[in-house]
Formats: C-alpha cells, structure tokens, sequence
C-alpha cells in the first residue's frame, strides 16, 4: 500500500471501497481514468472537466480541473495523477480545492471472478471544528455515494 500524500494523515477521513466487476483488468483500469465516464457519473453534480485533460484518458503526470456544484456551492477540483503502474495501480492528489488535502488510490486486482477494483480515497477538511461536524453530518456520506454512484458506471460499462 503506498502511504499517505496527506500532511496530516492522523487528522484525515478515509473512505475505502471495494467493487467486483465482472471484466478483464486492463478494461477497468482505462475506465476508471476515462475523463468521459468519470463526467457520465457525475451527472447530478453538474460536474464538467474545464482544464488539463478534459476527455479521454488522464495519465501520470497530467491534471484536470473539475468544476461541480456540490451543496449547492459551484466549486472547482485540480488533481493530479501522480503514480500509475499500468494495469493495478493509479494515485491522484488535489493540487487546488475546497479540501485541506485529498488523495485517491485506485487498485486492480485480476481474480478468477473478474477484476477487484479498491478505492481508498482520503481528504481532510478545512475550517477547524465546523469543517470535522459538516464532514461527521453530510460530507463523508456525500463522498462515499459519489463514489459508488461512479463505480457502479464504471461497472457497468466495463
């Protein structure tokens, strides 16, 4: 497992996922760096991609700019993929956003059942006690169902 980017790994929300699909490795790892199918599972947040790689596959090394309405406030999120080891493994990191900090991993590991696919994404939040109860009462369920709304496209496309 490959550590924490964050700076303060101990003060930090981790959400961690784990999704069978039914599908070679290879396939999966490509849609889950597909900026097209990310913007198709993220439709209710009215998120499009406005800078960096803005369609087709984002690879090591290369940003986007997301830019969604999330609790009713139109915000912008930069990443940045910063280690990719094809087929099993990509992190990315917020390099600008409304989080303190946040990183994403993603695994891949190729079963006989088909490709396991784990997310561990972490962030932390800023704004002291407030921002720790907004995350406790709606951000982390909010985060967790983004997710899951986006592997469940992922799954079904692959």
């Amino acid at each position: 497992m490959v550590p924490s980017t964050l700076p303060n790994p101990d003060k930090v929300t981790l959400i961690q996922l784990t999704t069978l699909i039914d599908a070679p490795i290879e396939r999966c790892f490509d849609l889950s760096r597909s900026i097209d199918l990310h913007l198709l599972s993220t439709h209710k947040t009215e998120e499009k991609a406005v800078a960096g790689v803005t369609s087709g596959f984002i690879n090591k090394g290369e940003t986007v700019t997301w830019e969604a309405v999330h609790f009713g406030i139109r915000q912008q999120l930069t990443t940045k993929i910063i280690q990719m080891d094809y087929p099993t493994f990509f992190m990315d990191v917020m390099q600008k956003g409304a989080f303190k900090s946040m990183d994403h991993e993603h695994y891949f590991e190729a079963t006989e059942a088909g490709t396991l696919m784990c997310d561990i994404f972490r962030y932390e939040v800023p704004y002291g006690l407030a921002g720790k109860l907004f995350d406790k009462l709606a951000l982390k369920k909010h985060m967790t169902r983004l997710l899951e709304e986006r592997n469940e496209v992922i799954k079904k496309a692959a």
